[in-house]
């Protein structure tokens, strides 16, 4: 889980767990926010009034679950610093793996050799639930083949966050990633903790492989 360390943002923190493979739920998802909101206070003196979450890798069939377990988690573990410290949260998930692909009717509008929806197109009507708060964003700009949309679904917004507002936020959030001069395809914080977890599984088979080899010299010694 990836945490911002600052108003804008663009310092960030992660902090790993060890999750069982075929799980969805984030297992330790309390103490790892807990941890956050931590280090966000010793970094910026404040506490967060909103927590935005955007949550990657979760199927329309599991959203209630997903939801009822993760936003639990979220409250207690702003209650475990303080009683009375309940923020707004807004619970956003993102998706990748769909088949929806946007084209521009008017051919003025088209980008780059392959033709292409501009960036930062938004859909948020037709198309989408006709009564569930989603929608659809292009933040990237194609490059090679048919840009993808990312699908955004709000399942829970204290915050009353309206359309306009959640969709820029989410669109300038997709150009803060570090490693990119240009607008990427999801919010940083989602591409940072994508980052976190491939990079966590060398560390975690570095620790197994030198504990591996640790037992092997001992049982050669006491031979």
């Amino acid at each position: 889980v990836v945490g911002s360390m600052d108003a804008h943002p663009s310092r960030y923190c992660a902090t790993v767990r060890v999750q069982r493979p075929r799980q969805e739920i984030i297992q330790d998802l309390a103490s790892m926010v807990r941890e956050l909101l931590i280090q966000f206070y010793k970094s910026t003196r404040f506490k967060p009034t909103r927590i935005i979450f955007y949550r990657d890798g979760v199927s329309e069939g599991q959203f209630r679950q997903v939801l009822y377990y993760e936003l639990l988690a979220i409250r207690e573990a702003c209650i475990s610093l303080e009683k009375d410290y309940q923020p707004g949260i807004t619970y956003i998930v993102v998706q990748k793996r769909h088949h929806t692909r946007l084209f521009c009717a008017d051919r003025t509008e088209r980008v780059g050799r392959s033709g292409n929806i501009p960036a930062g197109t938004t859909v948020d009507t037709d198309i989408t639930h006709p009564y569930e708060f989603d929608f659809y964003l292009c933040s990237h700009a194609g490059i090679q083949g048919t840009s993808r949309p990312s699908h955004y679904h709000v399942l829970w917004d204290d915050n009353c966050f309206t359309a306009d507002e959640l969709q820029l936020l989410t669109y300038q959030l997709c150009h803060t990633y570090v490693r990119c001069t240009r607008s990427v395809s999801i919010p940083a914080p989602a591409y940072y903790a994508h980052l976190v977890a491939f990079r966590a599984r060398y560390h975690l088979v570095d620790k197994e492989h030198d504990s591996a080899e640790g037992s092997h010299v001992s049982g050669q010694s006491n031979g």
